[in-house]
This record gives C-alpha cells, structure tokens and sequence, in this order.
C-alpha cells in the first residue's frame, strides 16, 4: 500500500485555455463529471479564484437558462477550489457548514459561467469565504460559505 495520498482532483494545465488549469475530479463518473462536467480555474490574486463552467444544453432550465441547481453547485464548487488552492492544503473530507446564496439574474447556455471567490479567513477549523457568479459583466448569483476542514485522525 502506498503512502501517497489519493489524487482526487486532475488539476493541471488546460492545453485549450491557456492560463487556465484544470479542476476536475479523477473519477468522473462522481457528481461533478455527470452533472457539471469539466471545469477550469485561475488564481486572481492572492486570496481569490475563478473558477469556470463552459455552459451546454445539459445545464438548462425549461426557460432555457442555466438552472439553478447548477448555480448551486458551482458556488458549492467554488468554495472547494478556492479554498484548496488559496490556503495550499489538501482539504479532502472538508464540508460545507453553510452557504447562503442570492439569484441576482438568468445565466445564458453557450456563455461561459465563472465563479470568482475569496477566502476571507481562515482558522484553525474553518475557512470563511465569499464570491460572486457572473457571465461577462451580467451578475447571476453573490454568495457566502464556510467550509469545516476535516479533523486530524
């Protein structure tokens, strides 16, 4: 048995969008590969990331929108990536405390949807963020979190 950790995330350079990394779970037959599909971030700045869906039919409302369970998962998403990146730290068995969200407006299939989110702190336990949803300058949700790391076993 090997003493390196499990690789759960494939996050590493995106030949198709430069600049971007990939954030993807190894096991794509999980959650996120069936329902949200591939994912990319970037560092913006030093305490926030963008994390970012490209939008298909498969995340469509019967509007034609993009449905707000996806919305939901991606500020879910977000916190998890900008934690991990942000802090540095291996944060697998983490979990959502809380997450409040507000709909601002209607995400568009066919336009990428980003999810930019800071850490605001971090404690020994905890790790409190917030962030904003947008496609270009349109705002589509603000959002808060806390993730509760795991405890040391």
């Amino acid at each position: 048995m090997s003493s390196a950790e499990p690789v759960i995330f494939v996050h590493e350079p995106d030949p198709a969008h430069p600049g971007w990394s990939t954030w993807n779970l190894s096991d794509p037959s999980c959650f996120n590969g069936l329902a949200i599909g591939h994912l990319i971030v970037r560092a913006e700045g030093e305490r926030a990331v963008r994390l970012r869906l490209h939008t298909q039919r498969r995340h469509a409302n019967l509007s034609g929108t993009v449905h707000g369970g996806v919305v939901l998962s991606m500020v879910d998403l977000s916190l998890f990536a900008s934690a991990q990146l942000v802090i540095g730290k291996h944060l697998a068995g983490s979990v959502t405390l809380d997450t409040s969200c507000q709909f601002l407006g209607s995400g568009r299939i066919g336009a990428p949807l980003d999810a930019v989110t800071e850490v605001l702190r971090e404690t020994g336990r905890m790790v409190f963020l917030r962030g904003l949803m947008m496609q270009e300058d349109h705002l589509v949700a603000s959002f808060t979190g806390t993730i509760r790391k795991p405890s040391a076993r």
